[in-house]
Formats: C-alpha cells, sequence, structure tokens
C-alpha cells in the first residue's frame, strides 16, 4: 500500500502555486535543488509526470491539476483534524471576492459547507468583475478572489467554465437578423472580447445594444427578448435558454484564486484549501 506523505503534499502544492521550484524553497525553507529532488520523487510515488519544467518555471501537467484538487483536500482535512484534536479553532476574518456569476453559481454550497468547518471565521464578501477585483488585492482590500483568467490551460486553474451564448428562447429570430443585438459586460472583461472576437472571426455584423457589469442587467436584457448576452454555462438561469444555432463557438476560461498576500492568513489558507478542494466538482446551484 502507497502511503502519501503529508509534508511533501503541502510543499508540492506550493510549487503549484508559485509556479517555481525557487521561490517555493524559500517559502519552505528548502534549497532549490532538495525541493527539485521531492518534486520528483512525489511524481515517482505517484506514477505521473505532474509538472512541465522550462526555464521560466513549472506548470501543472492535466494530471498534476488533477492531483492538485486531491493535495489540497488532504492538507485541508488535516488542518481540521490538528485543530480538532488540539482543542483549537482557525480564528479571524477573510475577506472574499468573487464575480457575480461565480457567487450566483457556486458561493452558496462552497460557503455552507466552509462556515460548518469553520464556524470562528469571519466571511466578508464582495462581488465584482474580475477587472475590478485584481486592484482590491492589490491594495490588501481583499484577502483572497476567485478570478477568470483567459487561458483555461494555465497551472492556476482550478476549473473551467465555457462561454454560452443565452437568449429567451433556445431558437430566437434576431439570430436571423443581419445585424444582431449584444448584451455584454464591458468592453474589459473577457465575455466582451470572447463575443466581439467571435463574431469578427465569421464576418457576423453585430452591435452592442447593451453593455454592463451587471448580470443581473445582462440577464433581463435577454429575457426581454431585445439582445442576446452571453454568460458563463454555470450562470445560465433555468429562464434562460443557450443558443446554438447561426453563432460561432465561444472559448472556454479557467477559475482561478488568487491572494493579496505571499503568505496568506491562516483563515485565508483555509478558504482557498476549501474551495480548491471543492470548486471542481460543484454543479450549478440554480
Amino acid at each position: 500500500m502507497r502511503l502519501l506523505d503529508l509534508a511533501l503534499l503541502r510543499s508540492f502544492s506550493i510549487v503549484a502555486r508559485t509556479g517555481s521550484i525557487s521561490l517555493a524553497a524559500l517559502e519552505v525553507g528548502r534549497t532549490q535543488s532538495a525541493l527539485s529532488m521531492q518534486m520528483h520523487r512525489l511524481e515517482d510515488q505517484v506514477g505521473h509526470t505532474l509538472f512541465h519544467r522550462s526555464g521560466s518555471g513549472v506548470r501543472l501537467t492535466a494530471s498534476g491539476e488533477k492531483f492538485l484538487v486531491h493535495a489540497e483536500a488532504l492538507l485541508a482535512r488535516q488542518d481540521e483534524v490538528w485543530a480538532d484534536m488540539g482543542g483549537t479553532t482557525i480564528r479571524g476574518s477573510v475577506s472574499l471576492g468573487c464575480p457575480e456569476d461565480y457567487s450566483i453559481a457556486f458561493l452558496p454550497e462552497l460557503l455552507r459547507d466552509f462556515c460548518a468547518l469553520h464556524p470562528d471565521i469571519e466571511l466578508r464578501m464582495v462581488c465584482a468583475p474580475t477587472s475590478d477585483l485584481r486592484p482590491l488585492l492589490h491594495r490588501r482590500q481583499l484577502d483572497i478572489a476567485l478570478v477568470s483568467v483567459a487561458d483555461p490551460e494555465s497551472s492556476e486553474v482550478i476549473r473551467k467554465e465555457s462561454f454560452v451564448w443565452v437568449a429567451s428562447e433556445a431558437d430566437p429570430a434576431i439570430v436571423d437578423h443581419a445585424v444582431i443585438p449584444l448584451a455584454l459586460s464591458a468592453p474589459v472583461s473577457l465575455d466582451y472580447r470572447a463575443a466581439c472576437d467571435a463574431m469578427g472571426a465569421v464576418n457576423r455584423r453585430y452591435r452592442i445594444a447593451f453593455a454592463s457589469n451587471s448580470l443581473a442587467g445582462l440577464i433581463a436584457i435577454a429575457r426581454s427578448g431585445h439582445a442576446i448576452s452571453v454568460l458563463t454555462r454555470s450562470a445560465v438561469p433555468p429562464d434562460l435558454h443557450v443558443v446554438s444555432r447561426g453563432l460561432p463557438p465561444l472559448p472556454t476560461i479557467g477559475v482561478a484564486l488568487e491572494f493579496s498576500e505571499q503568505r496568506p492568513s491562516s483563515a485565508a489558507r483555509a478558504l482557498g484549501a476549501h474551495i480548491r478542494a471543492a470548486l471542481p466538482g460543484l454543479h450549478k446551484t440554480s
């Protein structure tokens, strides 16, 4: 029976998060060569290559991404066991940022389970687009944030989400208009760029009929039948329909976690570990 070394798993998690053996070595207090040997030993144990290695750093392979989910879950469980057996609990406060579509689709289940495990951690939530969350992280007005990234294969990604065209009907008549009206987020957003790039790639004419960073506003316009919107698939409400006929395919994006501090607080680490362990398997809550 093969046993996993939890200390090795913690080092693996830090290497995966930093994307650098040298940076991770500083964090765990080992030499770069010793940590590199540890990662090779871990790969031998699990029987898979976990990292793509290059001169610019390391990134997780598909097997590495899958293994990271299990590693984070085991580490989070270890922290809970020691806290429980030691008669102590993790205390403190943590501020979490999240785009509105992810908050609707995932946060109810994520936060319910986390608060049950860590009742003494005080949570503060901020819902905003990724473009607004990153400045808040940099100013340390948030401890941790779920953000959207354009590259779904990035080692930071813990879940992939596909963009979809959404309308009040499965086959709306406005698809056949010479100029298709769209309801999109602000121009800096990934859904805006994805929609415009997709339409441009097939030379489809369109106009921006409605622009807003409010998910409620985009959904309201789609429900009205006056425009087609773009949402992540998990955020599509049950009364709206995904449209495929006559429209070009949209890309898949990644969901990642970002921290404001290189060494997060115990409360932020606990929340991050919980999200990494639970988010990949969550279904939409609506």
